[in-house]
Order: C-alpha cells, then sequence, then structure tokens
C-alpha cells in the first residue's frame, strides 16, 4: 500500500557530506513515522534516526551531531543529512515509514553508502 523509495547514496572520502531523499507514496493512511535504518556486514539493522509528523527527532548515539533528519510532510519525504562522514558509516540504509493504522510499516530496498578515502 505504501510505496518507499530511497535515493542519493554514494562512495565519498572521510569527513564528507551525504544528503539521502526517501519518498513514500500510494498510501491511503497517514504516514506516523519515517526513519532511517542502516545495516553493516556482519551487524544487525540498527536505527540510525527518526522523525515524527510533529517534527520530535532521535539519533543512535553514533550519529548525534554529525547527522540531521528532516521531513517534507506535503510531499511525504524524508532527509537525512549525514556530515563529516567516518568509515564505519559504510552501509546499505533504509528508509522506513510507519502509518498510524494498525502501526503498520513499510521499506524501502535501500542505498549503499560507502565511506573510503
Amino acid at each position: 500500500q505504501v510505496q518507499v523509495v530511497e535515493s542519493g547514496g554514494g562512495l565519498v572520502q572521510p569527513g564528507g557530506s551525504l544528503r539521502l531523499s526517501c519518498a513514500a507514496s500510494g498510501s491511503r493512511f497517514v504516514i506516523k513515522t519515517m526513519g532511517w535504518y542502516r545495516q553493516a556486514p556482519g551487524k544487525q539493522r540498527e536505527l540510525v534516526a527518526g522523525i515524527t509528523n510533529g517534527g520530535s527527532t532521535n539519533y543512535a548515539d553514533s550519529v548525534k551531531g554529525r547527522f540531521t533528519i528532516s521531513r517534507d510532510n506535503a510531499k511525504n519525504t524524508v532527509y537525512l543529512q549525514m556530515n563529516s562522514l567516518k568509515p564505519e558509516d559504510t552501509a546499505v540504509y533504509y528508509c522506513n515509514a510507519r502509518v498510524w493504522h494498525y502501526d503498520n510499516s513499510y521499506w524501502g530496498q535501500g542505498t549503499q553508502v560507502t565511506v573510503s578515502s
């Protein structure tokens, strides 16, 4: 019922910046929360940052002060501004959209972020 599409991943040098975008469409339900998760090789998927439709945000400790999540509710789009990138940030980044209806969530297929010199 909801299509989630990420974009903006790529290869970047340590200390560089990248901006990810995620657009959710096709839903007849109101989106409650959108967020970014990531999964590195050999590790479990983890929450990077989340934001509610009211603007409340939360971040993983590892990215606080470096990443900023924002959203455009009119477009059902969420962004992740990633600054001061480190090799440890290398992962596949997934966007998630959660709706109020039965608290269902929907995932994008992911976008690769690689931080390497």
